[in-house]
């Protein structure tokens, strides 16, 4: 039997999900392209917060706030069934796209915040697909520098307020 997500209201996340079997159904641009629609429509369906992403081939990661706990598991629950028939239908293939069910961790604190953006920005250097994390087009830190911004939210005052800075905990 499988482990209860922990979620509470208000909380921030660092959410990543692989595709079965750790195919490489995210290679193409494309797809990475399509996947990235579909988080933005479930954006203006469930209006949460994304601080941070990262498309890679066989895996995504977000830095997520969604407008209330129990909407995380419905927001990647809609990207991925979603992003799956799409991806089926343009591969004339059925079945199952993502493996495992996602995995969330909820972010304690500024300095943990600010550790998993530096790790999901660091995710196609580590990987060897950039140089620097800037030059990753299907990550947030390049859609930030080209301001690109249609997908991401300020890192503003509700961030500070969030996790208070003062405690940098």
């Amino acid at each position: 039997m499988r482990s209860l997500r922990t979620l509470h209201d208000g909380a921030t996340y660092h959410v990543t999900s692989k595709i079965d079997h750790d195919d490489m159904s995210l290679l193409e641009p494309q797809f990475k392209a399509l996947f990235l629609s579909f988080v933005a429509k479930a954006k203006r369906k469930f209006h949460f917060r994304l601080w941070d992403f990262c498309i890679m081939g066989n895996h995504i990661h977000f830095l997520i706030k969604p407008g209330n706990a129990g909407n995380l598991s419905k927001i990647m629950q809609w990207i991925k069934c979603n992003f799956a028939k799409s991806w089926n239908k343009a591969q004339g293939r059925k079945g199952h796209v993502w493996g495992e069910r996602f995995y969330s961790r909820i972010i304690n604190g500024m300095r943990d915040f600010l550790r998993a953006r530096e790790y999901i920005a660091e995710n196609p250097v580590k990987a060897g697909l950039a140089e620097r994390a800037a030059e990753w087009v299907f990550g947030s830190l390049y859609h930030r520098l080209h301001r690109i911004t249609s997908l991401l939210d300020d890192v503003d005052d509700e961030v500070s307020d969030t996790f208070d800075c003062g405690a940098m905990s």
